[in-house]
């Protein structure tokens, strides 16, 4: 099939590539001009395991193709994704503006029957709004459908779940827009024996926020009972090992940490709380949900401001930058929350990510960011720990002890052990954990 995907961002660039792997001749469309040069010389904007030999060899076979054209991208293919971005708006509801545009574009553009596939995140009932608009600016009577196909993307792991979904969701409303998208699909289907499921379009676009929502959910009751675990001497790893064995719950979003983050939960979260309100009905649980998630980054900095006493001028190991290993994305993560504290509180940073150094240098270019984790804990007088990334659980810790100043590690993703800590001779607290003391 010929395919067009609007939006070469996260998901639309793993989209196209995943599509053209599996045989669609695909053309991304983008209107930032930089981008759509970088990826015609083969320079991939963003990181993702496995996303650039997909590109590259895709790309010279002749299946994968990038253009600014929305002309060009409508003309070119009966089935468009759009695939642009839904950023929260000053109220938290999610912003269609970028959809809305792709909309009037196309129709603007259409000769003939088209598909217009939702693959953003978008609120339920976006593809009414999504068709009023098309209906508005279509230049003569043509046929076009909105279909909705939302996406389960796991950043660090989504070329892997794009081969290997859990299940594929389409909402669709005729046979006709069934069976194209099916057609899509059939590949993945076949190779992968995932749950393909038709539903109407309503419910398609209100499960990836429920499931985002859900998630998120999962995180914050874990991370309110490590707050428990913490008065009352428990241990939050064996508390939340004996929820997870229980079919009924699982292990999946059980580990207590420093809140999630990134670029979905927290807008999604946003938007569904919202939309729910606007439909008459108040979600109460959900911003509880967003309350704990805030207060566990304030709890940490609390952590850390009990064992220094004082912050001004001491010196502070930053271990990492992304939102999550896996990935460079740095939206919503947890160090653009403790940086600009630790900085008015006059504290002196050095910091450290594997991959995300680049996109959180844009943002703070004059900070000091170091090559490795032990440059980077040298001189410190603690060490914070943000994402857990697999390059912290191989360090030396008797050489860890030895560069840094004062021996403070706290620990929001629970990396280490305590008594791996104690061992060492660290002062080391973490969450929902005993604190050790040497």
């Amino acid at each position: 099939m010929k395919i067009t995907i609007v939006g070469t961002g996260y998901v639309g660039l793993v989209t196209g590539a995943t599509f053209a792997e599996i045989g669609h001749h695909v053309l991304c469309v983008d209107n930032n001009a930089d981008k759509i040069r970088q990826l015609n010389d083969l320079e991939i904007p963003i990181y993702e395991d496995g996303l650039e030999e997909l590109v590259v060899r895709n790309f010279n076979n002749g299946r994968l193709k990038f253009s600014t054209s929305i002309k060009e991208g409508t003309k070119f293919a009966e089935v468009i994704f759009i695939a642009v971005g839904t950023p929260p708006g000053y109220r938290g509801e999610a912003n269609m503006s970028y959809v809305e545009k792709v909309g009037r574009e196309v129709a603007n553009n259409m000769s003939s029957y088209r598909l217009l596939v939702e693959k953003s995140t978008v609120i339920v009932r976006t593809s009414e709004q999504l068709a009023g608009t098309m209906s508005k600016y279509l230049k003569s009577d043509i046929p076009f459908e909105i279909a909705s196909n939302p996406e389960f993307l796991r950043e660090g792991a989504a070329i892997h779940d794009a081969f290997n979904p859990d299940r594929i969701v389409v909402g669709v409303e005729s046979e006709k827009a069934a069976k194209l998208l099916r057609e899509v699909y059939e590949p993945i289907i076949s190779r992968s024996g995932c749950e393909y499921l038709e539903m109407n379009i309503a419910s398609a676009e209100l499960t990836k926020h429920a499931c985002n929502s859900f998630l998120a959910m999962k995180i914050s009751f874990i991370n309110a009972v490590s707050r428990i675990c913490e008065l009352t001497g428990a241990n939050i790893d064996q508390v939340a090992h004996g929820m997870g064995l229980d079919k009924r719950i699982g292990p999946s979003f059980l580990k207590a940490g420093v809140g999630y983050g990134g670029s979905c939960f927290p807008k999604d979260v946003d938007a569904f709380v919202r939309m729910s309100i606007e439909h008459g009905y108040n979600l109460d649980l959900i911003k509880e949900v967003q309350r704990i998630n805030i207060d566990q980054r304030e709890h940490l900095m609390r952590k850390l401001q009990k064992e220094l006493w004082v912050v001004e001028e001491k010196t502070i190991a930053v271990i990492g930058l992304a939102f999550k290993p896996g990935t460079d994305d740095i939206r919503e993560a947890p160090a653009l929350y403790f940086v600009p504290e630790l900085l008015s509180r006059q504290a002196i940073l050095r910091l450290w990510d594997p991959v995300a150094t680049n996109n959180f240098r844009r943002t703070y270019p004059n900070l000091n960011y170091c090559d490795s984790i032990i440059d980077c804990a040298t001189g410190a007088d603690a060490m914070l720990v943000l994402t857990d990334w697999p390059e912290i659980q191989g360090l030396d810790l008797a050489q860890l002890k030895t560069v840094m100043k004062c021996p403070i590690v706290i620990d929001g993703r629970n990396v280490f052990s305590p008594a791996q800590m104690k061992r060492h001779g660290f002062i080391y607290d973490s969450i929902g954990r005993p604190t050790v003391k040497n």
